[in-house]
């Protein structure tokens, strides 16, 4: 997709010509801050802070079709290629049934992060191409560009913040949670990539 630019490709979806999605991975902490807070006049404001570990966090991975539906994935610290490659594949077999259904191919948005450009991505960019699903890089320094990027700061400003979780497991479940309830609020439908364990 190296022909085409971002808003050529934003009118061939409008006109039903291509699937449209957005790609990205975000990651929250244990700690989160806090959007607004109040205070006494002349009162410095202060959050009380319990013992938690610090560093540990949830990377989300998502793929985002705006106000038609949301797919991600969860894991504890951060994206390998390897999990990238395996929701991929998953967002694939979804691009081949859009494809068999309704003639349109997939495009993902995404940057240029190493997981995205790895000889392993690489590798499945043909297969992912038969099964209708193609790939947008976005230039350098372009994440404005990416329209998930509004989701992941509604996420973390009206579903976590200013929480303090135990550990990751509480943490994962208030990210559940709250794309579940922003799905619930968009009503668009909301699907999990669940790994598997070995």
């Amino acid at each position: 997709m190296k022909q085409a630019d971002l808003e050529t490709l934003k009118l061939s979806a409008a006109e039903g010509y291509i699937d449209l999605k957005y790609l990205d991975e975000a990651g929250c902490c244990l700690e989160s801050p806090v959007s607004y807070t109040y205070s006494r006049v002349g009162e410095q404001k202060q959050l009380q802070q319990f013992r938690t570990t610090y560093g540990s966090r949830i990377s989300i991975f998502g793929v985002w079709h705006p106000e038609e539906s949301f797919d991600y994935a969860l894991v504890q610290g951060s994206f390998s290629k390897e999990r990238y490659v395996k929701v991929m594949n998953w967002i694939a077999q979804k691009a081949a049934h859009t494809l068999e259904t309704t003639g349109q191919l997939t495009v993902i948005v995404q940057d240029n992060g190493s997981s995205h450009t790895s000889h392993l991505a690489r590798a499945s960019w043909q297969e992912w191409q038969q099964q209708g699903l193609y790939l947008f890089f976005l230039p350098p320094h372009a994440c404005e560009m990416n329209e998930i990027e509004g989701q992941w700061h509604q996420l973390k400003t009206h579903e976590i913040a200013g929480r303090i979780f135990d550990n990751e497991y509480d943490l994962a479940n208030a990210m559940i949670n709250g794309m579940e309830h922003r799905s619930q609020q968009g009503q668009y439908t909301l699907e999990r990539f669940m790994f598997k364990s070995t």
